[in-house]
């Protein structure tokens, strides 16, 4: 039987050769992929001597920092007031232009006189009338023609009518709006000829002398945070600046848990503007930290982001970590050792627990060996 007529009977045949080939082809494949991998430069980072894999350290001692807390927030006018008219009239004068400084005392707006200075006179003519009554009640009573009581009532007129002129002044007075501290017109809500009554808004005027930089801090940043202590941010206007810190709240917020922070900073020329968005830097304690490339940073079992470092008996060491700080030159991190191997070169293959090979290296090459094995973590 030829095997064309083999195959046409048992069809299973040729599926059973096929699939062979197919497995060995794969298998195959495996093995070159195995052997250009071993062949890969940067492998010898990773190579065995005595069957030990090979890492590259770099021995770091803690050194004492001053931890950073950086705090998003915005700029805000160390002051806003609300102005509300004390008396009515019709307003008569704008004195002041709005998103222009002006000084403490200067008008802002007035209104009409109306009846005020003929009111004014009149309660000083019953304050003049009151007190006369009142002295000549005095001598009469020295003579036994006046009681205790015709005294007492005397008094009560007296008091009565400084009152009235003690009200007819402050009317008066309160017919001119002025700036209640050195600041900037915000807003104003009425024009000459409105007419107003007491307590209908007429401006809103800020302390731009000073600015707030505002934000919120997290529960377990607020204990470090203390004020009086020098902080600085960067506006998103690419400004740097620096201030105290003025307030921070008592009492978290109760649904985010965070505690408002301010930190106030001079502005005499006004040239810091309100409402721009802030990134803070607040001085957050003392911490002893290691400084390290952020490529080296990696994931544990637990997705905890810390470091891989060698223990003295050769054996990888996995330590979670807090970033303290970060610089241009690298980040501060705490939770190590205070002395500690870190492994700078040779972490993406080996596991916690594992006992290697340690090679000191010089610490500016953590990063471009942590970029190595980086690319190799992808070639495989």
């Amino acid at each position: 039987m030829s095997i064309r007529n083999l195959i046409a009977k048992r069809p299973w045949i040729l599926a059973v050769g096929v699939s062979a080939l197919v497995v060995g082809w794969l298998v195959s494949g495996n093995f070159g992929e195995h052997d250009n991998r071993a062949k890969m430069p940067g492998s010898e980072s990773v190579g065995t001597a005595e069957g030990l894999a090979s890492v590259q350290i770099d021995l770091q001692m803690a050194e004492p920092i001053t931890r950073m807390i950086s705090v998003y927030g915005q700029t805000e006018p160390a002051r806003t007031v609300e102005m509300s008219a004390e008396t009515e009239g019709r307003v008569e004068i704008i004195g002041a232009v709005r998103g222009r400084r002006i000084k403490a005392g200067e008008v802002i707006l007035r209104l009409d006189t109306r009846d005020r200075q003929a009111r004014l006179a009149q309660a000083k003519a019953s304050v003049r009338e009151a007190r006369t009554s009142y002295e000549a009640q005095l001598q009469l009573q020295q003579e036994g023609y006046v009681s205790e009581t015709q005294i007492a009532e005397a008094i009560s007129k007296l008091e009565g009518a400084k009152a009235e002129l003690t009200r007819a002044q402050l009317d008066l007075n309160y017919m001119v709006i002025r700036a209640p501290f050195d600041g900037t017109l915000q807003d104003r809500d009425v024009e000459i000829g409105d007419f107003v009554r007491v307590g209908d808004q007429v401006a809103t005027f800020v302390d731009n002398t000073h600015i707030i930089v505002t934000g919120t801090v997290a529960e377990q940043d607020a204990g470090f945070v203390k004020l009086g202590a020098t902080g600085r941010a960067k506006l998103a206007t690419g400004q740097n600046i620096s201030g105290h810190i003025r307030y921070l709240s008592p009492v978290a917020d109760p649904s985010t848990r965070t505690f408002n922070v301010e930190l106030e900073v001079p502005n005499p020329d006004g040239t810091l503007l309100s409402g721009v968005t802030a990134e803070m830097q607040l001085p957050g304690g003392q911490a002893m930290a290691h400084r390290v490339s952020p490529a080296l940073l990696t994931l544990g079992p637990d997705g905890d982001i810390g470091l891989k470092i060698v223990d003295e008996f050769n054996r990888v060491e996995f330590y979670p970590v807090e970033l303290a700080m970060s610089r241009l030159d690298g980040v501060w991190v705490t939770g190590l050792p205070e002395t500690a191997r870190i492994i700078t070169v040779g972490q993406g293959y080996v596991a916690p627990g594992q006992v290697v090979e340690a090679v000191t290296g010089q610490p500016e090459t953590a990063l471009a060996g942590s970029e190595a094995d980086n690319d190799m973590e992808q070639m495989k």
